[in-house]
């Protein structure tokens, strides 16, 4: 089923106004705004590569007070354990029987603060419910309940005491971003108190209706030369002399994903290269694996997927449209 107009309309008016309303407590910081809200609508999940004091948390509490969702945070510690975020059944001595005890994973905004601080055993706590909405405990599987985002943050400036994050995933969040200080005006207007308490956030839109906005992304119209488009960008990465390890197949799923999401955030019916090109770097960059010579010489993953762009040309405009 193709996406109409009428429908196109109206999720853009409500991925602005969703936007607009987060963007009253946490000012100066639109193009992140849209990036999450994009990874949310796509059933993603986002890594928040930040020093301390960026506003992370406030973000994911912003968002769920939007939605009117349920939202949870984690502090990933080495002492974590995976019970910790998934729950753990324990014996009833009343009942006779054991009682699942549901972890702090069960909402529909997770932050995951300092996901890298935790052993990798307990990271991988999170692997299945991240790609499958799900959680088994003792055997049984428990849905998380929909919509589902996981917002998890590193600190790229302090690492001792962390475990980097396995490649597999790395794999499982959609985009990769960061917020960042606030520019000079922005910063006078947080001082000046002009951002709106989170608390204090009227709720734009309801749970099952943000469900209903990820089912009309998905019927977006792609055509057949932009999936080529993404096809032979994900293939260049894989080529491409400084990386290892290139882009795989969940990465170009994701990126389709994506750019249906930001079409339809604009309005439109179709995606287009330009959708494709626009969030590139942020779903893309995280997923390579450069040669050590190439980090050694100062080589990044977000300029390699930025000359991918340069060299890999896109349909033009009337073949796509």
């Amino acid at each position: 089923m193709t996406l109409s107009q009428e429908q196109a309309t109206w999720f853009a008016q409500t991925f602005s106004q969703i936007a607009d309303n987060i963007e009253l407590a946490i000012l100066g910081k639109r193009h992140v705004i849209e990036l999450v809200l994009t990874a949310l609508l796509s059933e993603g999940h986002v890594l928040l590569e930040d020093v301390p004091g960026t506003g992370k948390t406030s973000l994911a509490r912003a968002l769920a007070q939007s939605v009117q969702g349920t939202n949870t945070r984690i502090q990933f510690t080495p002492d974590l354990l995976p019970g910790d975020i998934t729950g753990i059944t324990v014996y009833d001595q009343k009942t006779g029987a054991f009682e699942f005890h549901a972890g702090p994973v069960f909402a529909n905004i997770v932050l995951a603060d300092e996901i890298n601080r935790a052993s990798p055993k307990t990271q991988s706590a999170l692997l299945e419910v991240m790609e499958e909405g799900r959680v088994t405990v003792d055997g049984v599987s428990r849905p998380v309940g929909v919509p589902f985002l996981v917002i998890a943050t590193q600190n790229p400036v302090e690492q001792a005491g962390t475990y980097r994050l396995p490649e597999a995933q790395l794999d499982r969040f959609l985009m990769k971003a960061s917020l960042g200080y606030p520019d000079h005006a922005a910063t006078v207007r947080i001082l000046d108190g002009a951002a709106v308490r989170i608390d204090d956030l009227a709720p734009v839109i309801a749970p099952q209706a943000l469900v209903g906005m990820q089912d009309l992304a998905r019927d977006v119209f792609t055509d057949a030369l932009v999936l080529d488009y993404i096809a032979r960008i994900v293939d260049s990465t894989r080529s491409a002399d400084q990386v290892r390890l290139g882009v795989s197949i969940r990465g170009a799923l994701a990126l389709t994903h994506a750019a249906k999401t930001r079409a339809a955030s604009q309005g439109r019916t179709y995606a287009t290269p330009d959708d494709v090109k626009s969030l590139a770097v942020a779903v893309l960059a995280h997923r390579l694996i450069l040669h050590p010579e190439a980090e050694f010489d100062g080589v990044t993953s977000e300029a390699v997927i930025g000359q991918v762009l340069l060299d890999v040309p896109p349909p033009t405009r009337r073949d796509a449209g």
